[in-house]
């Protein structure tokens, strides 16, 4: 049976550094700097979240400081002034959050962090309500998976699977996340799908091919 894919639920901080709407500007800077994170969820009632104030918000405050900016750009900025402005969470956040479900798959979450440039994103179940937090580096966390943990998986879902009859006459070798697959199979036409399989297990960096036909050695 192939292993179940890895979900955002499987790597996803669970421990969260969460603000209300209404913590000040100074006790914001103060989490951030106490738990080492670069941006909070805003969170009301019981735990759903209204948005996410980042190291980002936090800095046109530093930017506009000192800078007062002419009519144009004023109206440009509208956004930017305003939080420039602003004291409270409920103000200064990004609102509506980018969220993303417990059972999102984690190239999903990926491509949320790629398409909105965020580096985290508050974890929700169906209510909105927050379970967790994941981050750019979680995600990279199942290609920390042992050589032997993956050499398994690539063995049992890939090899045992598409060639059942030659199976055994298949090497399945890890170095460092990289797969090679070597030996003979009987069919030959099912090799390009075995290195989509294998390069598609979760942990694997690269496949290298040395599969031929049988009887070709």
């Amino acid at each position: 049976m192939a292993t179940q894919p890895f979900t955002v639920a499987d790597v996803m901080t669970k421990k969260v550094v969460a603000v209300q709407p209404g913590a000040e500007f100074k006790e914001i800077v103060a989490a951030m700097e106490r738990w080492k994170v670069t941006a909070v969820p805003v969170v009301e009632g019981e735990g759903r979240v209204v948005g996410v104030v980042s190291e980002a918000d936090l800095l046109l405050k530093e930017e506009f400081h000192d800078h007062r900016l002419g009519l144009v750009e004023q109206m440009r900025r509208l956004d930017a002034t305003a939080k420039a402005g602003s004291r409270r969470a409920g103000d200064l956040m990004t609102s509506p959050a980018v969220t993303v479900a417990p059972g999102a798959s984690l190239p999903q979450a990926a491509r949320l962090m790629a398409a909105h440039r965020v580096k985290r994103l508050p974890v929700v179940d169906a209510s909105g309500v927050i379970q967790g937090i994941v981050s750019r580096s979680d995600l990279l966390k199942v290609f920390l998976r042992p050589d032997e943990e993956l050499a398994a998986e690539v063995r049992r879902d890939v090899v045992e699977h598409l060639f059942p009859l030659s199976r055994h006459q298949v090497d399945v070798r890890v170095d460092a996340g990289v797969v090679t697959l070597s030996g003979e199979v009987r069919d030959s036409a099912l090799v390009p799908l075995a290195v989509r399989l294998a390069r598609a297990v979760e942990g694997v960096v690269d496949v290298r091919c040395e599969l031929v036909p049988e009887g070709r050695t």
